[in-house]
């Protein structure tokens, strides 16, 4: 049986990391936390479930952490999580019988995977489209992306484009990497990158405080792409960024990607994810 590390980078989730760890608890084989010194009670939930945990200091450039995590991880494959995240029982099962495949067996999995669900395959083009190649077109499968499900106020999200919100979870160690440049950037995977079937819970935005929160470092990200790329700070761009673009958004993701099946949560997160454009226009504006 192949040996699984589960890795984690921390910062004070003490209201998260006992629910990450309680649905992997039997899952994996050790469980590695590097933890940017958080000053709640982080670290004592972990080591209550046997997790090795190594302090250093919180890095804004969150991905070091983790990096860190994954090179101290001893096992075969590596199970690379957010703390505000959880694996369903079925995707726990998944993951086991995964990582003892052969290569055939694996090639024969993901053909189906891919025939039941069309849209994993589109979601990876889109993502590739913006980064680039993700791992190679040959080679064995070493990595894989899980499906996942965003909770927000109350439910998890299934349309409006934000699912199946693919993210790489499961790499074989040494195959995999994080560049360390950007907080979006994707892995580096040597050799080919499959898709699980069953969903990876995402607890991202349980109130709207926390949404808010998030929203904000998002549009920060624009205004930085904003700076960079010297957008005029002009009347037709003002135009773009505060009537244009946030009413193509909020039509798209509502009407094309049925975001109103979502109910309310649906439309009120199409709306501020439309407003994301004009806020960080403002800031943008402002910024000197």
């Amino acid at each position: 049986m192949a040996k699984i590390s589960a890795a984690l980078a921390t910062h004070n989730e003490e209201g998260n990391i006992t629910g990450c760890l309680e649905s992997i608890k039997a899952l994996v084989n050790e469980i590695v936390v590097v933890d940017g010194n958080s000053s709640d009670q982080t670290v004592k939930k972990a080591l209550d479930f046997g997790a090795k945990v190594i302090q250093v200091s919180n890095d804004p450039m969150f991905h070091n952490m983790k990096q860190r995590a994954f090179n101290a991880a001893s096992g075969e494959w590596i199970l690379y999580l957010d703390a505000d995240e959880r694996v369903s029982k079925e995707l726990a099962t998944e993951i086991k019988e995964i990582v003892n495949m052969s290569e055939q067996e694996i090639e024969d999995y993901e053909k189906k995977v891919i025939a039941s669900n069309k849209l994993f395959k589109r979601h990876q083009s889109l993502l590739e489209k913006r980064d680039g190649n993700i791992g190679e077109s040959i080679g064995s499968y070493n990595a894989f992306f899980f499906p996942r499900l965003n909770y927000f106020l109350g439910k998890y999200l299934r349309y409006g484009g934000v699912y199946p919100d693919g993210v790489i979870r499961l790499f074989k160690k040494g195959k995999a990497y994080l560049p360390c440049k950007d907080v979006h950037e994707q892995m580096i995977v040597e050799g080919r990158v499959g898709w699980l079937k069953n969903d990876l819970f995402h607890m991202a935005d349980p109130n709207f405080k926390r949404y808010l929160e998030r929203n904000s470092r998002y549009i920060d990200l624009i205004v930085k792409d904003l700076v960079t790329k010297k957008i005029g700070k002009n009347p037709v761009q003002f135009i773009n960024y505060f009537f244009l673009k946030p009413v193509w958004w909020f039509l798209l993701t509502q009407i094309r990607h049925k975001g109103i099946l979502d109910g309310w949560q649906g439309i009120i997160f199409s709306f501020f994810s439309a407003l994301r454009f004009s806020r960080a226009f403002w800031r943008y504006l402002v910024n000197k």
